[in-house]
């Protein structure tokens, strides 16, 4: 199975950087290898987002900017989670019944290819 590049971020802030090759939207938990080496089980409900990324080594003083237009990437929409941070992309698969659901970010020169957003992480999800 091919590995997906991965930054999960807990929502009490913690962040491990690793690999992961059997994350799927309606599982509760996945196996993440840390740059490490490590295996560790995650539990979805304890995280704020997983962010599937281009590099492991992201640039932390570039700001994002979330204007940009993504063909067939869905819906367009706001999530303002928990901790006050703000994301704007598309979602082709947003429904409020669900543990969550991955949006494109409106900047597709981030280091964030695509996001899956916890939806228990979240105080305001809304289309624009």
């Amino acid at each position: 199975m091919p590995q997906n590049k991965v930054v999960v971020q807990f929502k009490e802030g913690k962040i491990i950087k690793g690999n992961t090759s059997d994350f799927f939207p309606n599982k509760t938990q996945f196996h993440l290898t840390t740059l490490s080496g490590e295996m560790e089980n995650i539990d979805v409900e304890q995280l704020k987002a997983v962010f599937f990324v281009k590099e492991s080594e992201g640039n932390e003083s570039r700001s994002d900017k979330y204007d940009d237009e993504v063909a067939g990437g869905g819906r367009k929409i706001k999530v303002e989670f928990s901790d006050s941070e703000v994301v704007i992309g598309y979602t082709l698969s947003y429904s409020p019944d669900r543990l969550g659901f991955f949006m494109t970010p409106a900047d597709l020169k981030g280091n964030n290819e695509r996001i899956f957003v916890v939806k228990s992480a979240t105080k305001n999800v809304k289309f624009v």
